[in-house]
């Protein structure tokens, strides 16, 4: 059963009428930590500078959690809030855990209607935020994704097998939402939009981004490209078990969105279910 996800409180207007609505300067951005203490300082300064050169009117939401660094979270976002509006929300462990449920209860706190996320880690440039958000923030796109895999984006110096694992990855995930970077953690959408996902959204894994674009039915999608940094501290949460769960959600998404019985449907479930048969054993 696909767990209850907090409600987003949105009035009711069509797609055609959120597109012809005025241009929006005003832009939430979430970001979910797990002992990310070391970056939030310089991940804030250098985001409220990009928002002011871009003329938005910015927050940002910490959600955070609880991990070894949490104290140290706090008492930062605590100092920055006597300069940036700066928010933070920790779910101890007793709570519903994960960076996907962590991003969807960041949108619904948010206070306003367009919303962004990205990592903390700082491998999401802050100063990219104003172009990834651009498309949704003028109305030209339901749903933006900062992609590396368009002219003028990249990544920095990975490593030949991680390419490989990104770029099978991404083949997997295209027929999906026909972004050249499905799997992105950096995108921009509305409340709007959200909405249409209610009881649909999978806050399971990490690839987010994919869940709302397909349980959402956004269209337009556009990709901004941006350049994908390498981590500036902290470790990655990437695992076996995660690589797992991503082949988890596509099947779920591809049920989702191609009936079993057709040609399509079938021969991607079952490539799905080798791959996954090969990370298992």
């Amino acid at each position: 059963p696909v767990p209850a996800l907090p409600r987003i409180a949105v009035s009711a207007v069509g797609r055609r009428g959120e597109r012809m609505a005025a241009k929006r300067r005003e832009l939430s951005v979430i970001v979910p930590t797990y002992d990310e203490y070391e970056n939030i300082k310089e991940l804030c300064t250098r985001l409220f500078k990009a928002a002011e050169e871009a003329k938005l009117r910015m927050e940002l939401l910490v959600v955070d959690d609880e991990s070894k660094g949490t104290e140290a979270t706090i008492k930062i976002v605590k100092e920055l809030q006597k300069k940036y509006p700066i928010r933070i929300h920790v779910r101890d462990k007793s709570q519903e855990r994960g960076l996907s449920s962590a991003v969807l209860l960041g949108f619904a706190k948010a206070r306003y209607g367009t919303v962004l996320c990205m990592d903390a880690d700082l491998q999401h440039e802050p100063e990219s935020v104003p172009n990834v958000a651009k498309p949704v923030l003028n109305n030209q796109a339901e749903f933006s994704v900062g992609s590396r895999n368009v002219p003028g984006g990249g990544v920095a110096a990975w490593a030949l097998h991680r390419k490989i694992i990104s770029f099978v990855a991404t083949i997997l995930a295209w027929p999906l939402s026909g972004s050249t970077d499905p799997m992105s953690g950096f995108f921009c959408t509305t409340k709007k939009v959200l909405a249409r996902g209610d009881g649909k959204i999978n806050p399971i894994g990490f690839k987010i981004g994919l869940e709302i674009m397909v349980r959402c039915d956004c269209n337009p999608i556009e990709d901004v490209p941006i350049m994908f940094q390498d981590r500036v501290a902290g470790e990655s949460k990437l695992s076996t078990k995660q690589n797992i769960l991503y082949i988890r959600q596509l099947m779920g998404l591809y049920l989702g969105k191609y009936p079993l019985g057709s040609i399509f449907g079938i021969f991607f479930v079952l490539c799905l279910l080798r791959i996954l048969m090969i990370l298992i054993l």
